[in-house]
């Protein structure tokens, strides 16, 4: 039954604290997250949105809530939701990720950031929302969200949301920025491997994969691996290497990395209408030198691009949001990337995300439908 969404809201947003003195008086904070996600899967893209569609389904809310006294102004839902505990927003979205994914054994974590654009306020000194995600490839799903301090950058962050993140068993991937000691050392702790790109903010380090893998390659050495793959679509013509070797015992540059096994490349060809792009990159793993699995994800690392930044984006207008006061453009985040998540995952409606948002929009069994599997899940 669609209830049990209702009950999942419950469980998961009820450690929510609810900022008002008198709280809930008029309108219960239950009510406006479970009108606001609701809103946020049906084309919703700001609080007067929210506003609208609430009037236009008060009859179908409630069969869930009462909403006694109707639906909250988009004033007093921006004014609430930008008063929230953001850590407790985050803490809800994790735990209702962890009830979907359980054990992500065997999943590839992307950790990446993302930048609300049209979160800054200049008139009050208030930069955009930069956070860090952690998107579940296998599963399509964000697993955790970190706001990024604005006077400090993404690598403390991401190292922040590993830690609270359970990583049993997954393999993290993520880009240059967070080839870092620290992140692989966390990583670890949390009983997890690694895949890290490494570029030059890691020197020494990039010489030493360089040298290596070359006279590897140069010499036939009988523990390189190799592996190719390629893609083309109308417009574009896409060759993917990749080489993996075991990492080199005894070398002091690689002494720092905790549980590191493996040192690799991915060299990219591209076609794009008769030109041709090259580009290359080393990597370090703490998995297995096994050339297709880190094939695959390295691959796989770029769903949290284009499933859902690239989605985001595009679909739901966030980078355009102009969301900014208070903790609001880190609460809408949230429910952006919730209401993503359950339209990702359903399988009853044949459509792209775009299209079940309008359905849902229009027809509220079409919504029904949806939570209802969500719920199931």
């Amino acid at each position: 039954m669609a209830t049990s969404f209702v009950c999942k809201i419950y469980n998961h947003f009820e450690e929510v604290t609810d900022p008002r003195v008198n709280r809930g008086a008029n309108h219960p904070l239950i009510e406006m997250i479970f009108l606001t996600l609701c809103a946020s899967i049906c084309d919703a893209e700001g609080w007067v949105d929210v506003e609208r569609y609430g009037n236009a389904k008060l009859d179908w809310l409630r069969k869930f809530f009462p909403f006694e006294n109707g639906i909250p102004s988009h004033d007093t839902l921006g004014r609430v939701f930008s008063r929230l505990d953001t850590l407790e927003f985050y803490a809800a979205l994790q735990s209702w990720a962890n009830e979907i994914a359980g054990s992500l054994r065997g999943q590839t974590i992307a950790v990446d950031g993302k930048t609300l654009r049209g979160s800054h306020d200049g008139a009050n000194g208030k930069s955009a929302l930069h956070s860090i995600s952690a998107w579940a490839c296998g599963l399509r799903m964000c697993i955790g969200l970190n706001s990024v301090d604005d006077e400090s950058n993404e690598i403390p962050a991401a190292q922040e949301l590993i830690r609270l993140l359970d990583l049993q068993g997954a393999v993290v991937t993520a880009d240059a920025m967070h080839c870092q000691t620290e992140t692989a050392k966390a990583i670890v702790s949390k009983d997890a491997d690694y895949i890290l790109t490494v570029k030059g903010n890691q020197p020494a380090l990039q010489e030493v994969l360089n040298i290596t893998l070359l006279k590897a390659m140069d010499n036939e050495d009988p523990k390189l691996r190799r592996c190719q793959s390629g893609e083309t679509t109308r417009r574009r013509a896409e060759i993917r290497e990749v080489v993996v070797l075991p990492a080199p015992k005894h070398c002091s540059v690689l002494a720092g990395w905790e549980g590191i096994k493996t040192i690799g490349l991915i060299y990219r060809s591209r076609e794009i209408n008769g030109q041709v792009q090259e580009s290359s990159e080393t990597f370090i793993s703490s998995l297995a030198p096994k050339v297709r699995d880190h094939a695959k994800r390295i691959r796989e690392h770029w769903g949290i691009e284009n499933k859902q930044h690239w989605i985001l984006d595009v679909t739901f207008s966030e980078d355009s949001s102009r969301i900014r006061k208070g903790s609001s453009p880190e609460i809408s985040s949230v429910f952006r990337r919730l209401a993503l998540s359950i339209l990702q995952r359903d399988t009853t409606i044949k459509d792209n995300i775009r299209g079940k948002r309008k359905r849902c929009s229009w027809d509220k069994s079409m919504i029904e439908r949806l939570i209802k599997h969500f719920s199931s899940i």
